[in-house]
């Protein structure tokens, strides 16, 4: 397999978000142990200023359906960001996945050069090349929001580590 645009970009996702929808599984379990409000875990941040858990998620899905569709010049689906629940999350996070498996992977190998004009914030516009678009916005963006969910649950207490955060990444071991 060659190095491509689709091959550094789409297994990443696929491999981060299922070890976050996983995170969330220990999350559930955690809180049922506890006899925790889950609410309370989504609610939960790591610092006043920062996004709680439940926006982590859906901003980590949204970097990976939006830089896709973006790269693949595709409208990405739109999620409404009003999930309440743990297995609210986990459903979007499905949603993500099965819809980065419908993407036309040439049209994402072909847009290293091209042009990418992407939303920053509320009333401004970023633009990029495709590669760097990927490689210093999306790829970034991506991970600190997967590491903030993630940090925020173990700082709740919930039992994950490294391998949880890491997911089912393909390798041999001797």
């Amino acid at each position: 397999m060659s190095f491509s645009m689709s091959t550094s970009s789409v297994p990443v996702f696929e491999i981060g978000l299922s070890a976050l929808s996983g995170v969330l599984d220990k999350a559930a379990a955690y809180a049922a142990a506890k006899k925790i409000d889950p609410s309370v875990l989504l609610q939960s941040r790591l610092y006043p200023d920062m996004f709680p858990l439940v926006r982590q998620v859906q901003i980590a899905s949204d970097q990976a359906k939006n830089g896709i569709s973006r790269l693949a010049g595709v409208e990405p689906p739109r999620h409404e960001d009003n999930e309440t629940t743990i297995d609210q999350l986990k459903d979007r996070l499905a949603r993500t996945l099965a819809y980065l498996k419908s993407i036309d992977l040439k049209k994402v190998d072909g847009a290293a050069d091209h042009d990418i004009t992407f939303p920053l914030g509320p009333t401004n516009k970023g633009h990029m090349k495709g590669a760097d678009y990927l490689n210093h916005f999306v790829l970034p963006n991506f991970y600190f929001h997967l590491t903030a969910a993630y940090a925020i649950l173990r700082h709740c207490g919930v039992d994950i580590g490294k391998r949880d955060f890491l997911g089912a990444i393909p390798m041999k071991m001797t």
